[in-house]
């Protein structure tokens, strides 16, 4: 770490206003790193008390990593890249850039910051067949299977101008693509000229924090402080909530979205994600994201009553319906020959009648309970799950600590998935491929809980309000 820190510095990185000579570290003066094991492990903490707003790194043009770059510092990859240019998209160049740079080992300029990426990831497009299938929700697993074939043909489809640039085998194959596509979609900031974005040496430090529903920190903010560290190609930039941007200072600059005391995480949020979003592009999830939204399978006629998209039909972290899902079930349970007639009152937000309201709350009792009752897992039974698979990662004996376990079944289906039994290793320490799919597995675990949960918060909001309208309607 410290070479790269030094190497930054020597490029222009600062987490000071005024560049630092290329002797020293370029943190000190406003960030440190530091390790966070409950809170998204390595990252930055102030070295001293930052105000909101304030500038807390900066890097100039120079140190990014981009394609653009990678391809006026090497004509060779310059040249073959344009040749394919009309058949690939950005995020393939950059993703060839990068493994070009990699392939160059030690004579690449950004092999400082190249040999502190991390040797694998957990994004959703990483997992095993086992890892998505624990997933358990149809709409997840989808979303996974998806992402794994996009990246296997995106792939394919830029083999041939990897094989022009003679990159090593192992470059060559889809287990490398896949490594530097993880990259690029958990660690790209987002750049004006560039949809594929740029790698930002130091600058991917940061942790994630995940915006709330305080419309002050928008407002509270510089006119800087847009297009923070987006996904690739994800839909308009001007949906995300953001702590940075690339400046006309011609450097990508970061500021600090609160108040941060000395030795606390500074975090960035990159954008308004799902939990399953996180997982997919970032490869984590979080116990408590304000912006999750849970699906529940919906007929077709509450999908196409109203004007209402489907994204936007959803079940809230605290467990009560959006107002979008709402208004679709209340004009769904309105007789045909009366919805015309109540559309206004129901678009304004308002209920039709206690009886409608009533119905509509039954409905989504009695949908979310069929949702549960059709997966294989309880809420307590996928916690105890996460409890048991977080102490076999750090375990010396993972056999006696299974054996001990109510989840022997469990664990010895996921170790004859890897080809072994369980009582057919010598060794008493998983091997690191292992833990890696272990990994996976306690996150997907931790998805699948949260979206029960939600269910069963949903559950209970709409039970506590079925008790008060049958009230109201026994006094009436």
């Amino acid at each position: 770490m410290e070479a790269l820190l030094r190497w930054a510095a020597e490029m222009g990185v600062s987490d000071s206003p005024s560049p630092p000579s290329a002797a020293e570290s370029c943190l000190g003066r406003s960030l440190v790193v530091a390790d966070f094991p409950d809170a998204g492990g390595r990252g930055l903490a102030a070295a001293r008390h930052l105000r909101r707003g304030e500038l807390v790194l900066r890097a100039p043009r120079a140190a990014l990593l981009t394609s653009d770059r990678v391809m006026a510092d090497d004509p060779r990859i310059g040249a073959r890249v344009s040749a394919h240019r009309p058949r690939l998209s950005s995020v393939q160049i950059l993703i060839v850039c990068l493994l070009a740079e990699v392939g160059k080992g030690k004579s690449s300029v950004w092999y400082p910051y190249l040999s502190q990426l991390p040797s694998y990831y957990t994004i959703l497009a990483t997992f095993n067949d086992f890892e998505v299938e624990a997933l358990q929700v149809h709409d997840a697993i989808w979303v996974a299977q998806k992402a794994i074939r996009a990246i296997r043909s995106d792939w394919e489809e830029a083999t041939p101008v990897m094989k022009e640039l003679e990159f090593k085998s192992k470059l060559l194959t889809f287990k490398s693509w896949l490594w530097a596509f993880a990259t690029v979609s958990s660690r790209t900031l987002h750049i004006p000229w560039d949809d594929a974005g740029c790698l930002c040496p130091v600058g991917d430090l940061f942790n994630y924090a995940a915006p709330d529903d305080d419309t002050s920190l928008e407002e509270e903010h510089s006119a800087e402080l847009t297009n923070c560290k987006q996904k690739n190609e994800m839909s308009d930039s001007s949906e995300r909530l953001t702590d940075g941007g690339y400046e006309d200072a011609n450097a990508y600059c970061l500021y600090a979205r609160k108040k941060y005391r000395k030795g606390e995480q500074v975090l960035l949020a990159y954008g308004t994600y799902t939990n399953l979003e996180l997982l997919e592009h970032y490869g984590f999830v979080l116990d408590e994201n304000p912006n999750e939204k849970t699906f529940i399978q919906l007929d077709l006629d509450i999908c196409l009553g109203g004007t209402w998209s489907k994204d936007s039909m959803y079940i809230q972290p605290n467990g009560r319906p959006s107002f979008a899902l709402l208004c679709a079930l209340r004009l769904w349970s309105t007789p045909a020959n009366r919805r015309k007639a109540v559309s206004y009152q129901i678009y304004s937000g308002s209920l039709v009648s206690t009886e409608n309201e009533l119905e509509i709350m039954k409905w989504l009792i009695s949908k979310c309970e069929e949702t549960l009752q059709l997966l294989p897992t309880t809420v307590e039974f996928d916690e105890s799950l996460v409890i048991f698979l977080r102490k076999i990662q750090g375990s010396t004996n993972y056999r006696t600590d299974v054996k001990q376990s109510s989840f022997e079944q469990e664990f010895a289906v996921f170790l004859r998935f890897h080809g072994l039994e369980l009582d057919c290793s010598d060794h008493c320490q998983l091997p690191a491929r292992l833990l890696q799919s272990l990994e996976k597995w306690e996150l997907a675990v931790l998805w699948r809980c949260n979206y029960k949960k939600t269910l069963t918060k949903c559950i209970s909001y709409c039970e506590s309000l079925v008790h008060e309208l049958s009230l109201q309607l026994n006094q009436q």
